[in-house]
């Protein structure tokens, strides 16, 4: 193979990107659309991409892939799904079976958006970023939001708890239910998540590795995880005002969902959390969809994958606690506003899955500022509880700053925070698996303690494939409804008798416990009734930067005790940095060539372009891991250039415009 087809492959489109960031289209200079179609044209592919990948031409090297992929879709959904199948098991992400299930449930999406995406678009620039790592982030697009102006007579500042005697909320997260989980099954197995029988090695009484009752740290969550966390909540908070629930249902196999699976799943962990539970607050998770991770927004929503159907089942049991009221917000964007009924507190639920990077349905030539219209709705509902003298909770599935979280989403809902940051008592969110939060500041050049003006609890997971299972409880000021404590329980999995006693919760930490002395002036047991603001949490993550052995012990909590691993110098500068990153943006993270290039054994690995900053990979599939193989793995690149070559020769192309298809 001749080095300088590859060359002029990458090449071609490098100034383009640079031109096009921030620009929804911009029509390339007819040299360099000539440079990439010549070496499309040429026949193999040669060269090093990995060392064309660690140079300055990786964001070309992209623009190069998504050619070869469009060339691929044109000739039809089936075609491209075949060539991802075959693609996916040439680069050994994943065992073969979950190859094919994964490119047939989500291979019509992804031939969808390559075959529509301009390759001198930004949309192609952010998907290049975001998925593959192989481009810098384009700027995030300024919001268009319309706000009311604040009322006059309005005091500004965040309200003075009463003191009273403080009210207790439950907060879990990502359930991950298995009810093909088989006691005894192989824990050690090559898919991404164990303890079934998927093979007869795999079976009870075969393995070397046989799964106990109640879980795994390879495994998620047995139903008898589920019941045993929900009893632990009735002993522990019999007299909680209320739960907040932040999403994910359904296992991790996503090879093999399918929509009947998803409602079974959902039907029967809303079931059981209404038999146990008096209100719980919900919000949709990215799990709860088949394909998984694909919700359109209704602007571009068919009905074969409008995610309606998923919406009016949940709207069928969160109305129980919102009221009716709720239910036509919620079938239409997968969002509500209801009113806690014992005080001046409104629970806001958002759908961020219209954020998320691995959303494949976002990626749209023409970038949707504002997906189903939801931010300029919840500007209306924080508008409304401004004027009425509520405060607002907000709840969602993956937290707006993540490092899955599309810029463009993150900039605008932070700049919805800020303006409503009075009104807004606190945020609760899931997604990562692990034990953290974020803040939001109004001067994210300047971040202290003084413009730190929101903060997000995230909660970890029941599933243990992060940690121990957990779950919290806020004690919380009756009257404002601010949070004065926040208390973690976990279940030890490492306990002699956790398989057959079955998992013991105890109290792991509490926030103002552990964290209070920490700040200056520190708090006491004497300040129990004061709120952890968001000035607090900043001086926390001051604390963190300025002491190695609290560091330390923060990100030991976060995995409940298991496998902590460390972390010092750059990974804790990005560690503290992400914490402050509230808005997306400006969280330090870098999305780095090849970030699924292990193959994943057990659950999905930690994200390895991260390192010990990373959490689970939570609705990553083997489609993303494709793409990553296809740009880090010259034998995959070279098939992926063989088909594209083949296919082209069968049907007597004469040959390929990057722009057009294939000319005959």
């Amino acid at each position: 193979m001749r080095v300088g087809h590859l060359v002029a492959l990458l090449g071609a489109t490098a100034p383009i990107i640079t031109a096009a960031q921030g620009d929804h289209h911009l029509a390339p200079r007819a040299a360099e659309v000539t440079a990439l179609t010549q070496s499309l044209n040429q026949p193999g592919l040669a060269g090093d991409i990995w060392d064309t990948i660690k140079g300055v031409a990786s964001c070309a090297a992209c623009q190069g892939i998504l050619g070869l992929l469009k060339g691929i879709a044109f000739f039809g959904e089936a075609a491209f799904i075949n060539t991802a199948k075959i693609v996916c098991k040439v680069s050994k992400v994943e065992d073969p079976d979950v190859c094919d299930g994964i490119m047939e449930l989500e291979g019509p999406t992804l031939a969808r958006l390559v075959w529509e995406l301009s390759l001198y678009g930004r949309t192609s620039k952010l998907f290049c970023g975001a998925v593959l790592g192989l481009c810098d982030m384009p700027d995030s697009l300024k919001p268009k939001l319309k706000f009311p102006p604040k009322p006059e007579n309005m005091t500004s500042g965040r309200p003075t708890p009463s003191g009273k005697e403080p009210i207790k909320v439950v907060h879990f997260s990502d359930i991950h239910i298995d009810h093909h989980y088989t006691p005894g099954s192989n824990t050690q197995c090559s898919k991404p998540i164990c303890c079934r029988a998927y093979t007869e090695k795999d079976a009870p009484g075969t393995t070397e590795n046989p799964a106990g009752p109640f879980g795994d740290h390879k495994c998620d969550t047995p139903v008898d995880l589920e019941r045993s966390m929900y009893r632990a909540i009735q002993d522990i908070a019999p007299d909680a005002a209320f739960t907040l629930f932040t999403g994910d249902i359904p296992d991790h196999t996503i090879w093999n969902t399918t929509k009947k699976s998803t409602i079974h799943d959902i039907n029967h962990a809303m079931s059981i959390m209404n038999s146990n539970l008096d209100t719980v607050y919900g919000t949709v998770g990215n799990h709860e969809i088949s394909p998984v991770n694909l919700f359109p927004s209704t602007q571009y929503a068919k009905k074969q994958t409008s995610a309606k159907w998923v919406y009016d089942l949940l709207a069928d049991y969160w109305t129980e606690w919102t009221g009716d009221s709720a239910r036509q917000d919620i079938s239409e964007i997968g969002a509500y506003s209801a009113k806690y009924p014992h005080g001046k507190l409104r629970i806001i639920s958002i759908n961020t899955n219209l954020y998320y990077r691995h959303n494949f349905e976002v990626y749209r030539d023409k970038t949707e500022r504002d997906p189903n219209g939801q931010f300029q709705w919840l500007v209306q509902q924080l508008d409304e509880a401004e004027k009425a003298g509520d405060r607002a909770y907000i709840l969602g599935h993956m937290p707006m700053g993540d490092m899955d979280a599309l810029r463009d989403g993150s900039r605008a809902f932070d700049q919805i925070v800020n303006r409503y940051a009075d009104t807004i008592a606190a945020m609760f969110f899931g997604h990562t698996h692990v034990d953290h939060f974020e803040l939001h500041y109004s001067d994210y050049k300047n971040r202290d303690f003084s413009n730190a003006r929101a903060v997000s609890y995230i909660a970890p997971s029941l599933t243990p494939t992060s940690g121990m299972p957990a779950f919290r409880v806020y004690s919380v000021d009756p009257d404002t409804f601010a949070v004065l404590d926040s208390v973690q329980y976990a279940a030890d999995m490492t306990r002699a008798d956790y398989q057959t006693a079955g998992p013991t919760w105890t109290r792991y930490y509490s926030a103002k416990d552990v964290y209070g002395p920490l700040v200056h002036p520190p708090l006491t047991d004497n300040d129990a009734a004061v709120e952890l603001t968001p000035a607090f949490w900043h001086n926390v993550t001051v604390a963190f930067a300025a002491d190695e052995a609290v560091f330390d012990q923060y990100m030991q909590r976060k995995s409940r005790g298991w496998k902590h691993q460390p972390c010092a110098d750059d990974c804790a500068r990005v560690e503290v940095c992400m914490l402050r990153g509230g808005r997306a943006e400006d969280n330090c993270y870098k999305p780095k060539p090849g970030i699924s290039l292990r193959r994943r054994v057990g659950l999905l690995t930690r994200r390895t372009d991260m390192g010990n900053n990373a959490h689970d990979d939570c609705g990553a599939s083997a489609s993303v891991a494709m793409l990553d193989s296809i740009a880090s793995n010259k034998e995959v690149l070279e098939k992926l250039k063989e088909i594209f070559d083949e296919m082209g020769a069968k049907a007597g192309a004469k040959s390929f415009d990057p722009e057009k298809g294939w000319l005959f």
